[in-house]
């Protein structure tokens, strides 16, 4: 038996899965994205058009350029949020991981509003780390998704970011049903999966890897009793890389 050659395929066929599931969020995020500058690109059509329609009024035209160029500087924030999300994995900056959670919340809103779902947010915006915001959007969002399939209608979604000493912490919790004990020892486990139909197994494993990878941890706990269930996913990461 080959054992080593077996565990680094194994290792192989993750990480390809885990750069397909990052491609993944990018294609939700992407999608996510050109919805929300549709409005302003209307905008720009729409006062454009004004513009040339009140060439005469050079009031207006003043006041049309203005809010032409708002919705320009929305387009540009826009761009450059989502260039900065998916730089080479080589590449760690300081980001404010609340920018991160927002993103996140973003790729799940449609879902979020099919379930009518309480949000409930606290976030620290100051609180920042030096990380590669495509993988570390991964994980969040990873975390969001398992929340909301853990979510009953009008359930109650909370995330949090906070920071202590030198670590940022971010916590993702819900009221849904919780994790059964026999379950939970193998919630981190690659391939290991409850969602039978859409379910690979790797949203966790890849969430825990990425983080580890930071020199962070995540940690998890949860309860299924009839008077108090739901289960809590905290991360936690240095602010500087090590």
């Amino acid at each position: 038996m080959n054992l080593p050659a077996d565990v680094d395929r194994s290792e192989e066929i993750q990480e390809i899965l885990r750069q397909n599931q990052e491609l993944t969020v990018a294609g939700q995020f992407a999608a996510t994205v050109m919805h929300e500058i549709n409005g302003p690109l209307e905008a720009v059509n729409n006062l454009n058009y004004l513009i040339q329609q009140e060439a005469d009024d050079p009031a207006k035209v003043r006041l049309y350029s203005g809010m032409l160029d708002e919705q320009l500087l929305t387009l540009t924030k826009l761009s450059r949020q989502t260039l900065g999300f998916y730089r080479s994995s080589e590449t760690r900056e300081s980001i404010a991981i609340s920018t991160l959670a927002e993103a996140a919340l973003r790729v799940h809103q449609k879902k979020i509003s099919a379930k009518r779902i309480i949000l409930r947010k606290r976030f620290k915006a100051e609180v920042t780390a030096e990380v590669h915001a495509g993988e570390m959007l991964q994980v969040l969002s990873n975390l969001v998704a398992n929340a909301i399939d853990a979510l009953p209608e009008n359930g109650i979604l909370y995330i949090s970011v906070k920071r202590s000493d030198d670590e940022a912490h971010v916590t993702v919790a819900d009221n849904g049903s919780g994790i059964p004990a026999p379950i939970l020892p193998k919630i981190f486990d690659p391939f290991f999966t409850t969602k039978k139909e859409h379910g690979t197994g790797l949203g966790l494993a890849i969430s825990k890897a990425i983080v580890e990878k930071y020199h962070g941890r995540i940690r998890s706990r949860t309860a299924t009793g009839p008077s108090r269930n739901g289960t809590v996913f905290r991360i936690s990461i240095p602010l500087i890389a090590k």
